[in-house]
């Protein structure tokens, strides 16, 4: 994913081996790993505004 946005934050992700890898940009050591379908369900919730209340 390009970088942009708010602050000039990245999370990149990809996948390895049939899973879903996401990692801080700047901060290559934490890697969270996830299937293809909880993943699919996070940006789900994610477009329909489920975590906008952290934002705030």
């Amino acid at each position: 994913m390009g970088r942009g946005g708010v602050g000039d934050e990245c999370v990149e992700v990809r996948t390895v081996g049939g899973l879903v890898e996401l990692r801080e940009s700047d901060d290559g050591e934490v890697i969270v790993r996830t299937v293809p379908a909880r993943f699919a369900k996070f940006l789900q919730a994610a477009k329909a505004g489920e975590f906008d209340r952290h934002t705030h």
